[in-house]
């Protein structure tokens, strides 16, 4: 799987404030897929995935549940 943190300005303040962490990822990629392997990766729980498809990338904010923190995600990531 092709997961691509992304760092913009945007990003991070949806970290801090939504507890989203935003990934660029394959455009055949389904929701359920997705959630499956980032709890796996990062050990973590999904409460919601929401897609954007744009051109010819595929973007997908992750909210995590509130018990698990998106900057901890983050920091391992080293976005932050």
């Amino acid at each position: 799987m092709n997961l691509k943190p992304l760092a913009t300005e945007k990003a991070v303040m949806m970290i801090e404030k939504d507890n989203v962490i935003t990934f660029q990822t394959e455009k055949e990629l389904k929701k359920e897929e997705l959630k499956k392997e980032i709890g796996e990766m990062f050990d973590v729980k999904v409460e919601k995935i929401r897609t954007l498809i744009r051109g010819n990338k595929k973007y997908a904010y992750v909210k995590l549940k509130k018990e698990f923190l998106a900057i901890d995600v983050a920091t391992k990531l080293g976005i932050m």
